[in-house]
C-alpha cells in the first residue's frame, strides 16, 4: 500500500451545516484520506481540531459505522452517558444504528489530531442530532419535523 503524503492532500474546513450550527466546526480542518488512497468502500479523514473546535454537532448514524483514532493532543468525547477524555493512542467506535449521540470537543489550548474512519452505506446514510433541531438524510439537512433547512 502506498504511503500517502498528508501535506499534499488538500485540506478544508468546509461544512454543510446550516447557520448557526456551522460555528462550532469552524476550527475543524480535514483532509480526505480515502479518495487520496483510491479507497471506495470506506471513508477516512485526517482531522485537526483547533482549540475550541468541535468535530461535528453531536450525532449518530443509521447506516454508517464510525471509528476514531487519536494521534495527538486531547479531546473530550461527549456522548449520551457523559464525557470521556481521549488522548493520543485512544480509540473510540460507534456501530451504525446505535442511538448514542457523540462529538469530540477540543477544550484544550493545543490542536488535537485524529483519524476518523467510516464504513457502510455513506450515500444512503441518515442520522440524528439529539441536541438540536436537525436530522440528515441522503437529501440533506432537515428539521426534525422534516422541513428542509
Amino acid at each position: 500500500m502506498p504511503k500517502l503524503d498528508i501535506e499534499a492532500i488538500p485540506r478544508s474546513n468546509a461544512t454543510g451545516y446550516p447557520s448557526p450550527f456551522a460555528k462550532a466546526v469552524e476550527g475543524r480542518w480535514w483532509r480526505r484520506l480515502a479518495p487520496a488512497g483510491g479507497l471506495t468502500q470506506m471513508g477516512a479523514s485526517h482531522v485537526v481540531l483547533r482549540p475550541g473546535a468541535w468535530s461535528s454537532q453531536r450525532h449518530f448514524h443509521h447506516g454508517v459505522d464510525e471509528l476514531v483514532v487519536m494521534l495527538a493532543g486531547e479531546a473530550v468525547l461527549v456522548e449520551d452517558a457523559g464525557e470521556t477524555l481521549l488522548q493520543a493512542g485512544d480509540v473510540a467506535a460507534w456501530a451504525r444504528g446505535e442511538r448514542n449521540g457523540h462529538v469530540l470537543q477540543n477544550r484544550s489550548g493545543e490542536d488535537c489530531v485524529f483519524v476518523a474512519i467510516s464504513a457502510g452505506d455513506a450515500h444512503g446514510d441518515s442520522g440524528e442530532y439529539p441536541d438540536i433541531d436537525m436530522v440528515f438524510t441522503p437529501a440533506g439537512f432537515a428539521h426534525k419535523d422534516g422541513t428542509p433547512w
